[in-house]
């Protein structure tokens, strides 16, 4: 199978040393073998195909899931845990030019329904999920980011419906927020939680699923029954299937995936846990998730049992050589951010990828020309609520062909194909040069 990173990228070494994995047991899977039956295949267990998954077996439909390693293993299990506003990167401009101004309401009032959604899932199912902070905050690297919090705050206002709250620099301090930022505006939205914790409760909470692990699916061909989903020791024939592998799609699996979505590297470490005397000393002992202004953006938060999560965009290898140097990188501007932080250890350090498209929108319908074929993808590093929303919409689609949520044009779109094929992450190279020395 072909894709666009290194294959290490695709193994387990990015998550070796990950902190997840060391706060729940994962469920011990079956390889897929033989030949099997579905009204609906999935491929992928993140949140996409097991939000997707979850419905379906609600209306008794006969799904199975089939992913190449095993629950959890992509992004779903590996980002920082922010359940909060996002899922594409499109701004106001473009989805009023494209779309017209009441379909740009829907598309934030999608977003606002995204982490609704997972709130109101994770409550029915009573999940122990770790949740904390009332929302999140955006806090500005440098005096210039500052100065443009205030029109970040109204359009949030407008766009969300909700009151932000602007702060100064010597807010953030009375906030428990201090580090080498510059002033803030918080969104009342959103919430942390442990991304693990989440997605194999919701696959504990879905009794009658098939779920196959350490089976990638190779090919999918039409059929007279439907399709039939080719792995490595046997098949699933269904009649209808969803793509739902966002980052981790190989090339050469479904034709029409093909260069619709860029793979970008994500990193986060975790720390020791830090002590209230320590936090204090430091002066960020608040619960808040965060994230700053830079384009390549940094975000963290403190998780429940004193440790403090920072994670980090960047990087376009997965060898041990660029990891090394991604590792000392997000080590360097966690130390520079929180300066009495400088000799706490760092006891977890893991990479993994999202996946964005050309039109800065997730995708979330039916495949053209392949009829009963869906696909749910590109979130673009913010996939915790809008990828377990895409699933859920997903689900609706495939039961009656429609669905009362919140379901916006732009997602219906299939993204335009990136240039230069499976080589087109060095798309982002001079963006990554340019970025920092603009910035600052």
């Amino acid at each position: 199978m072909t894709y666009v990173y290194e294959p290490d990228a695709y193994s387990q070494k990015p998550i070796a040393t990950s902190y997840w994995p060391t706060t729940v047991v994962p469920p011990t899977l079956p390889k897929l073998n033989g030949q099997h039956q579905a009204d609906v295949a999935i491929i992928g267990a993140g949140f996409t195909g097991l939000n997707a998954a979850y419905h379906l077996c609600q209306t008794g439909a006969k799904v199975i899931v089939i992913d190449a390693q095993s629950p959890a293993f992509g992004a779903s299990g590996r980002n920082g845990g922010f359940c909060c506003l996002g899922g594409g990167k499109i701004s106001n401009a473009a989805l009023i030019k494209s779309y017209g101004a009441d379909q740009q309401r829907l598309y934030r009032q999608a977003e606002h329904s995204a982490v609704a959604y997972v709130h109101d899932l994770t409550a029915v199912l009573g999940i122990d999920i770790d949740r904390h902070s009332n929302g999140e905050t955006l806090l500005a690297h440098s005096p210039r980011a500052a100065r443009h919090l205030t029109q970040i705050h109204d359009e949030i206002a407008a766009d969300y419906n909700v009151t932000p709250t602007l702060h100064t620099r010597d807010d953030l301090a009375s906030l428990g927020m201090r580090g080498h930022f510059f002033g803030g505006v918080t969104t009342p939205i959103g919430f942390g939680l442990n991304p693990q914790k989440y997605l194999l409760g919701l696959l504990a909470n879905t009794p009658d699923l098939t779920c196959f692990a350490n089976s990638p699916v190779q090919a999918i061909t039409p059929v007279a029954q439907g399709y039939q989903l080719t792995t490595p020791q046997g098949s699933v024939t269904a009649a209808k299937f969803v793509i739902a592998t966002n980052g981790y799609t190989s090339e050469d699996m479904f034709p029409w995936m093909t260069s619709r979505f860029l793979p970008v590297q994500s990193s986060v470490i975790v720390t020791e846990p830090i002590s209230p005397e320590r936090q204090k000393q430091q002066g960020w002992f608040s619960d808040q998730m965060a994230y700053d202004t830079r384009f390549l953006l940094h975000y963290f938060r403190r998780l429940p049992n004193g440790r403090f999560l920072f994670g980090m965009r960047g990087g376009l290898q997965y060898t041990p050589a660029s990891e090394a140097v991604i590792k000392t990188t997000i080590t360097r501007n966690f130390r520079r951010l929180f300066p009495n932080w400088r000799d706490i250890r760092i006891d977890h350090y893991w990479s993994g990828l999202v996946a964005m498209n050309r039109n800065l929108a997730p995708y979330v319908g039916e495949i053209a020309g392949y009829p009963g074929g869906y696909a749910g993808f590109g979130y673009h590093g913010n996939g915790v609520a809008m990828g377990s929303y895409a699933g859920a919409i997903l689900a609706d689609l495939i039961t009656t062909g429609s669905t009362a949520r919140t379901y916006p044009k732009v997602f219906q779109h299939p993204p335009k194909r990136y240039p230069l094929g499976r080589h087109r992450r060095w798309l982002l190279a001079p963006i990554y040069r340019i970025m920092p020395w603009i910035e600052g």
